[in-house]
């Protein structure tokens, strides 16, 4: 399993992901989740995945080298608009399912993937989307700034509670990093090290990637300041005034 999350936001996008795969309670890896796409001063693209691994991997490689789109061969860096980025990426998963979808089905695997596309290409704003298997999509909006992929549930309710669109690029890293911290503390196939990154709006460059580790001192801060004040927070709250025999 994994977590990944990414934050729309009007100052740019949050991307974060675990690194880890889990194929059995003995074979665990570590890979990355996180794919970038970038031409300085034009455009910047990241891209998080979630699922069966050789599926999201063929998928990344098959952008790397070319899909058609509408009878012409393309990749996130010739692609007009980051719609048009979505789409290729639809149709990139749709081309590895027709590759791959029978024998898999055959061998009683499931075709699971699905995949967060962020970024910013000149000409048009910032925008995040949530591609399924099916190689259909859905856009993140200002009321609903945030799109998740794999385990959840356990990093939802603090991004319900505290993100906005108007919220900084800078809060946005600390509310994902606390969303991820929740999905860690509960749930052991999401892993670290963990890989970060940062556009800023109008930016057409990558503003922050960064490779997170246990070891990291700000994300120790994070772990450590975000328990505190829950533990704080309850019992702050009062105590129920219901007779009890």
């Amino acid at each position: 399993m994994t977590y990944c999350v990414g934050l729309s936001l009007r100052e740019g996008l949050v991307l974060l992901a675990d690194t880890r795969t889990n194929a059995g309670v003995d074979n665990i890896s570590t890979f990355s989740k996180l794919y970038t796409a970038v031409s300085p001063g034009d455009r910047a693209i990241g891209m998080l995945s979630a699922g069966n691994l050789a599926i999201t991997q063929s998928v990344w490689n098959r952008l790397q080298e070319g899909v058609v789109l509408d009878g012409v061969a393309h990749t996130l860096l010739s692609v007009h608009s980051m719609f048009r980025a979505a789409q290729l990426v639809g149709a990139a998963v749709r081309a590895v399912y027709q590759a791959d979808g029978a024998t898999m089905q055959a061998q009683g695997v499931a075709f699971d993937v699905s995949i967060i596309l962020g970024g910013q290409i000149a000409g048009g704003p910032p925008r995040l989307y949530l591609v399924y298997a099916a190689g259909n999509f859905i856009e993140a909006t200002p009321d609903t700034p945030f799109l998740q992929i794999g385990e959840h549930k356990y990093g939802k309710p603090i991004l319900d509670r505290a993100l906005t669109f108007e919220t900084s690029l800078t809060g946005a890293v600390k509310l994902a990093l606390v969303s991820m911290d929740s999905t860690l503390r509960s749930n052991l196939t999401v892993g670290m090290p963990l890989d970060l990154l940062a556009i800023r709006t109008d930016g057409f460059q990558i503003a922050l990637q960064r490779r997170i580790t246990e070891e990291d001192a700000y994300f120790r801060v994070i772990r450590e300041g975000w328990s505190a004040a829950l533990r704080d927070a309850y019992r702050a709250l009062p105590s129920p005034d219901w007779p009890m025999a």
